[in-house]
């Protein structure tokens, strides 16, 4: 398994709210985690770091997840942990008040690779059935859409396109979306914060994570391009590969 990831504060916000990682658990499997932090001024930077460094020291302890159930559950169990300590932060500091994070977080294996989800951050996955979106943005407009209210057209433009119904550490309990897939050879997914997927089509993304590229160069393309229309937000992705397992990288 081939991993990167690339965190880029844009060229609008004055700061940079996202956090991101990847990290290597006792029996060598891999965590990929991104998180958008949202909250004003840094509350968004606090919500989205204690997310990713809770996780990491959580993931690097662990080791024996031989199934995608016990990897759902190791998800779930620690994701609920930080969804309560970003709360109980907001509830003890004023100047955190209301802070929230997405939170993408994938458990890769090299039999299966499970997703949890809260926000609008997204999971892609290429491979030899195309490109796809694995993850439901949890907005106001994705439901207006998936509700027949109004057109993925309209969801573009709409004055609450940034409304998120459903976040890390802005209640006391939260929902949190998972799934197994099969992720082969020669597969490659895409993890990445909205500061992209706003900015960059699906095939653009395609585009570049085809090409023949390091992964490296594929971050940075796609980084620039997002910045290139834009870049109002901040811009996280990481890229995992399937590969040779004795293929480094």
């Amino acid at each position: 398994m081939k991993a990167v990831f690339k965190t880029d504060q844009g060229r609008v916000r004055q700061n940079n709210e996202d956090s991101v990682g990847t990290f290597v658990n006792r029996d060598g499997h891999r965590l990929a985690i991104v998180a958008d932090g949202m909250g004003g001024h840094r509350a968004g930077d606090v919500a989205s770091k204690m997310t990713v460094s809770h996780l990491q020291e959580m993931w690097e302890q662990t080791e024996g997840i031989k199934t995608a159930d016990q990897a759902e559950a190791w998800l779930k169990k620690h994701i609920l942990e930080v969804n309560h300590l970003v709360f109980e932060h907001s509830r003890n500091n004023q100047e955190c008040e209301g802070m929230g994070t997405t939170i993408e977080a994938v458990i890769a294996t090299e039999n299966f690779t499970t997703i949890a989800h809260v926000g609008d951050s997204r999971c892609y996955i290429l491979n030899d059935s195309g490109f796809q979106q694995l993850t439901e943005d949890h907005t106001l407009v994705n439901e207006l859409v998936r509700t027949g209210q109004i057109t993925k057209e309209d969801a573009e433009h709409h004055p609450r396109k940034n409304w998120i119904l459903r976040a890390l550490g802005t209640e006391q309990d939260v929902k949190i979306d998972t799934k197994t897939i099969m992720f082969e050879e020669g597969d490659f997914l895409l993890i990445c914060s909205d500061g992209l997927s706003n900015k960059v089509t699906d095939t653009e993304m395609v585009n570049i994570l085809q090409n023949q590229d390091s992964l490296e160069l594929k971050a940075q393309d796609l980084i620039n391009m997002a910045n290139e229309n834009g870049g109002e937000d901040n811009i996280t992705l990481i890229i995992l590969e399937f590969n040779d397992e004795n293929e480094r990288g």
